[in-house]
């Protein structure tokens, strides 16, 4: 498939370049060109419009106006809600607009992902480490440019696992396990006995990594994205757990019958609205569905199948818990504990998001689960 294109005039003559967008965003239609002279206000008109802005000023000014730009966008009043599902509906379509707005700040590369700015950073490493293409010249939006930087600057640090006693290095796009409180009920669960265990969804393989270094002998990971495979390779290379810990590209469940299945999938089944969201959005419910009625066909007589899951989509109205246990019981399958704890992020105590009320309600939990003819 050929990338798209974006189209402008600058001094009288037609130009071109590949548009390159991780969130999947289309070019604007409209592109002008705009450079230090140009105010935050008229930037912010012409961003609601739907103008893309091609930079050719100073990066750093760049930087500065999308900043006076953001701050314009988040002041806009929000409508009153009823309900904590009209809230989050509210939410999502707040920061989609947000994120429109946001993303008509254009920046120009040189092949090489040179970026021809006055004080311009170096964006080649994060932009290789992201797999962004580099044979051509294309533009791309501030945006997204500083969220590739960002998440760069993660994956060299790393972030501190204390079961792991040691750091996991998400790569860009692969969702990064910041959020402890799950990966501290895997840590703290009694194994079932059974030498070989599969992570379904590993991401950065930190649940994979958790599970060998307890004891799994033989833990076989999966998942269907590219970026989450090459990032749990990396980390578990790193831990020197490569040898007990197999990583597979496939969707959902490998060959076989283990004693212990572990799935943390996204938590929410709503819809996402960019290929970045899938991490966090489960359209229909088709993982959380698809790991539950393939679960029995997977264990040995007495295994477990560990659901990790938080109930914020329930606090939302996104899902009742009589749907998820009537999902259980559908797949022939039956509770045989829950273990529960309260996240620790700054949301949950933060009394300004606008999801609060339901962030602070919410609870992560750990199901165990077997077949319910075991």
């Amino acid at each position: 498939m050929n990338a798209p294109e974006l189209h402008w005039e600058e001094n009288g003559v037609a130009r071109s370049a590949r548009w390159h967008s991780e969130t999947g965003a289309t070019p604007p239609k409209r592109v002008i060109v705009a450079d230090d002279t140009l105010t935050a206000d008229m930037a912010y008109r012409h961003a609601c419009e739907g103008v893309g802005l091609l930079w050719r000023g100073d990066f750093q000014n760049a930087r500065q106006l999308l900043q006076a730009i953001t701050r314009r966008v988040d002041k806009r009043p929000r409508k009153p809600v009823e309900t904590q599902l009209e809230a989050f509906n509210q939410h999502r379509q707040v920061q989609s607009q947000r994120a429109r707005i946001l993303g008509m700040l254009l920046i120009p590369f040189d092949a090489g992902h040179t970026i021809p700015l006055r004080r311009a950073p170096d964006a080649h490493p994060a932009c290789e480490a992201a797999h962004v293409p580099g044979d051509a010249p294309f533009v791309a939006s501030l945006r997204e440019l500083l969220g590739l930087i960002g998440a760069y600057e993660w994956r060299r640090k790393g972030v501190e696992i204390a079961a792991l006693n040691n750091r996991i290095h998400p790569h860009y796009g692969v969702f990064s396990p910041v959020r402890g409180e799950y990966v501290d009920l895997v840590a703290n669960t009694p194994m079932p006995r059974g030498s070989v265990a599969f992570d379904i969804g590993t991401g950065t393989g930190v649940l994979a990594a958790v599970i060998a270094r307890r004891g799994g002998k033989r833990v076989i990971a999966t998942d269907t994205d590219a970026r989450a495979i090459a990032c749990a390779h990396e980390n578990l290379e790193r831990l020197g757990l490569s040898g007990q810990v197999e990583v597979e590209q496939t969707d959902l469940f490998p060959e076989g019958r283990v004693s212990l299945i572990v799935c943390n999938p996204p938590w929410l089944p709503a819809r996402p609205s960019s290929p970045l969201e899938h991490a966090v959005y489960d359209p229909d419910s088709r993982m959380l569905r698809g790991f539950l009625n393939g679960l029995k066909d997977h264990l040995t007589p007495n295994g477990e199948g560990w659901l990790i899951l938080s109930d914020l989509a329930e606090h939302l109205g996104l899902r009742t818990r009589e749907q998820l246990l009537e999902m259980i019981e559908t797949a022939g399958l039956r509770v045989i504990d829950k273990l529960d704890t309260r996240p620790v992020h700054g949301k949950a105590r933060d009394a300004s998001d606008p999801l609060f009320a339901a962030r602070s309600k919410e609870m992560t939990s750990l199901w165990r689960l077997g077949a319910a003819d075991a």
